[in-house]
């Protein structure tokens, strides 16, 4: 490691960015080195301007993936080398509102009944149970379930916040089954390996990805498609946004207000609108 990247890691641990975004970041400048061929610290702003513009218009990246860049390359050059550049506050990736996809219950109870390993189909449960997000769902330890008030406790979320939200009671007769089945090791509850580290974010993937496979269920969903899933559910029950924004630990309402296009309620009040509009032509 040289030491230009352990000085803007550790200038990242000492902002208190996770070890996920501390990855995020110095990739985004080692695509940038590569690019030109040359260490980072030795580019300009005119370099600058150039890869910004080959992945806007030749690479076409998605917002995301140019958001990301940006922010691991501002970082590095305004705090790592104390350089800022005028042209780094003009990148501004379009917008784009992408529906998230929603799995039906039962399409949800199809694809976790074809997950036959344990860990995994235990993982996935609790994320559709609670509406965790795959990290979340993998890190859960035995001190984390409340037993006696019914909840789940989410340390060190998303932008480090803790929460808690609901067990549902088969949910948690459930994960008494597991644990007495198999008797995990450590403080974690889901562990492949005897050292009782948690398990890998890798194994619950494969398993959800096999699974939609075999129940010829035509979506492009993936295990964060749970948490989806259990959000849109809860509104289709009548449970208040603003309660399902803080069980997702959303910071902002905004981002919860997306689930609102995609309730069935909605979809079948608009399609008898639609048809009552119809019938007096």
């Amino acid at each position: 490691m040289t030491e230009l990247r352990r000085r803007m890691i550790q200038d990242l641990q000492l902002h208190g960015y996770s070890e996920k975004t501390q990855k995020c970041y110095v990739a985004a400048v080692r695509g940038l080195a590569a690019y030109f061929r040359r260490p980072p610290d030795q580019l300009g702003e005119e370099e600058l301007r150039r890869y910004f513009l080959h992945l806007i218009n030749v690479k076409q990246a998605a917002r995301s993936t140019v958001t990301q860049s940006l922010s691991g390359i501002k970082f590095f050059f305004e705090t790592t080398l104390n350089r800022p550049f005028p042209v780094l506050g003009l990148v501004r990736p379009g917008k784009r509102v992408k529906l998230p996809v929603v799995l039906a219950r039962e399409e949800v109870r199809l694809v976790l009944g074809l997950i036959r390993h344990p860990v995994a189909h235990m993982v996935l449960t609790l994320i559709y149970a609670c509406g965790l997000r795959l990290s979340e769902g993998c890190r859960v330890r035995a001190e984390d379930i409340d037993s006696a008030r019914m909840l789940l406790w989410v340390r060190n979320g998303k932008g480090g916040k803790d929460r808690s939200v609901p067990l549902p009671e088969q949910a948690l007769q459930r994960l008494r089954s597991y644990w007495l089945q198999r008797r995990p090791p450590g403080p974690w509850l889901f562990t492949t390996v005897p050292s009782g580290a948690p398990v890998s974010l890798t194994l619950p993937q494969k398993a959800f990805r096999v699974a939609l496979r075999q129940s010829a269920i035509n979506k492009h969903a993936s295990v964060h498609t749970l948490r989806h899933s259990y959000a849109t559910h809860l509104l289709e029950s009548g449970v208040d946004l603003r309660v399902i924004q803080a069980l997702l630990g959303h910071a902002s309402p905004a981002t919860t207000t997306i689930y609102t296009h995609l309730t069935q309620t909605v979809l079948d009040n608009l399609t008898g609108s639609l048809n009552r509009l119809m019938n007096d032509l």
